[in-house]
C-alpha cells in the first residue's frame, strides 16, 4: 500500500514538472513572437500570457516578469534547448576546443554562430531595445555582452595555442574582432537588411576571421 502512494506521488510530481515545462515553453514561444512583432515596450505580459493560453498568475509563477522571461528566452535561443547550457558544456564549443587548427576552429564556430544567430539576434534586439528604458535590461545587457567578451577571450587564447594567430595581434585584440563580428548588430546588417542568408553570413565571418586574424601560409616560390 505504501509503495502505491508513493508511486501515485511520483507520478502526480511528474505530471506537474512536465506541465509547468510545457506552460513555459507557451510562454516563451508567445513572448519571442510579440517582441519580434511588436518590441518589448509594446508587449504587456497580458498579451504574452492570452498568446501562450495561460492565465497572468500562472505566467508570473512559472517563468516570473518580462525581464526574467527575456532572460531566459536568451539562455533557450543560445542553448537551442529548453534550458540554459554553460558555455564549456556546448556541443560545438566541445568541437572547437578539440579541432586542431585554428583555420578549422573557427569553421565551426562560425557554422554554430550562424544558426544560432537565427534564433538569437531577434533577442538581442528586444534586449537592446528593452535596456533604453529598464533599468534591469539595461543591467542584463551589460552582463550577456561582458559574458559574451569573456567567451571570446577563451576562444582567442584557443586560437593562440595552435600557433597560427598573427603575431602584432594582442589576445585582447583578436577577442574584441570577435566580439564585434559575431554581435546582433553586426548579423542584422548583412543577413537582415541585405538579404543574405545565415550560410552564407557564417561562411564570410569563417572567411574574414581567417584573413584577418591568422597568419597567412608562407609561400614557397
Amino acid at each position: 500500500m505504501a509503495e502505491d502512494v508513493k508511486s501515485r506521488r511520483r507520478y502526480a510530481s511528474a505530471l506537474r514538472a512536465e506541465q509547468a515545462a510545457a506552460t513555459r515553453r507557451a510562454v516563451l514561444t508567445a513572448a519571442a513572437e510579440l517582441f519580434a512583432a511588436q518590441g518589448y515596450a509594446a508587449t504587456g505580459v497580458a498579451a504574452i500570457a492570452a498568446r501562450a493560453g495561460v492565465a497572468v498568475d500562472t505566467l508570473y509563477a512559472t517563468v516570473g516578469r518580462k525581464p526574467v522571461i527575456l532572460r531566459q528566452l536568451f539562455e533557450t535561443a543560445l542553448s537551442g534547448t529548453d534550458d540554459a547550457v554553460p558555455a564549456l558544456e556546448r556541443d560545438y564549443v566541445r568541437r572547437v576546443q578539440a579541432a586542431p587548427s585554428a583555420a578549422e576552429k573557427i569553421a565551426i564556430y562560425t557554422a554554430a554562430f550562424a544558426e544560432i544567430g537565427a534564433r538569437l539576434a531577434p533577442v538581442r534586439l528586444a534586449l537592446a531595445e528593452a535596456a533604453l528604458t529598464d533599468p534591469e535590461c539595461a543591467a542584463l545587457k551589460t552582463e550577456l555582452s561582458d559574458r559574451r567578451a569573456a567567451n571570446m577571450r577563451l576562444f582567442a587564447a584557443d586560437l593562440r595555442a595552435t600557433g597560427e594567430l598573427r603575431g602584432d595581434l594582442t589576445d585582447d585584440e583578436v577577442a574584441d574582432i570577435l566580439w564585434s563580428m559575431n554581435s546582433a548588430e553586426y548579423r542584422v546588417l548583412l543577413v537582415g537588411e541585405r538579404g543574405w542568408s545565415a550560410e552564407r553570413f557564417g561562411a564570410w565571418l569563417a572567411d574574414a576571421w581567417t584573413r584577418t586574424l591568422l597568419e597567412p601560409p608562407s609561400r614557397t616560390d
